[in-house]
């Protein structure tokens, strides 16, 4: 592993969802990072573990590109569901919607809950995978508000923000808050510090 000398490490960010690749392009781009986005799909295992699942995601995007790959799972965890949907949170997202965490929310007092991000980074440079974190505690709101943003950001309202939900916040403001974005910055400051290996000149 190199730290000294050279660019930063080159890397792709590999991720499906337009909503995500603008929020990883805003604060790469302002670390000034060497990136660019593949919208490639990858297998999404279902386990209870964010890190188990961005990992085999991160193994699988390494295989196809042979690149060094970055990729991201998320979970939504509501402390009345017992952390539900928690990991499976994009597999609830396609079958029941906001809508259907707003009805399992109904008379519900406790509406607490937490987003948690988890990056996972693969490249032979830096092996074995590395994973940054971030979370962002808040609440469930009792509608949905706003058309900003993806997933359940409609419904989810930061305890640090200013009681609108994620996804009535343009990305700028989202990412001064939200978990990705803090996972995001963690993960900008390692790589900053990496640098491309070249071979020596003969």
């Amino acid at each position: 592993m190199s730290r000294s000398g050279g660019r930063s490490l080159r890397f792709v960010v590999v991720t499906r969802n337009p909503g995500k690749a603008r929020e990883f392009e805003k604060i790469f781009s302002e670390c000034g990072l060497r990136f660019r986005v593949e919208p490639m799909e990858t297998p999404e295992i279902q386990s209870e573990d964010l890190r188990e699942v961005a990992e085999k995601s991160a193994l699988y995007a390494y295989d196809v590109l042979r690149e060094p790959v970055m990729v991201e799972d998320a979970g939504l965890f509501i402390e009345a569901l017992n952390g539900f949907p928690g990991p499976f949170s994009s597999y609830v997202y396609k079958t029941i919607g906001v809508e259907g965490i707003l009805k399992l929310m109904r008379g519900v007092e406790d509406r607490r809950a937490r987003f948690i991000s988890v990056i996972a980074f693969y490249s032979p440079i830096t092996e074995p995978v590395k994973f940054f974190t971030g979370e962002v505690e808040g609440y469930i709101s009792e509608e949905v508000r706003g058309s900003k943003g993806f997933g359940f950001d409609p419904i989810f309202v930061p305890a640090e923000g200013d009681g609108r939900t994620f996804g009535e916040m343009e990305v700028e403001e989202k990412n001064k808050l939200s978990h990705r974005a803090r996972a995001a910055r963690k993960f900008a400051e390692w790589i900053s510090g990496i640098r491309e290996v070249t071979p020596p000149y003969e």
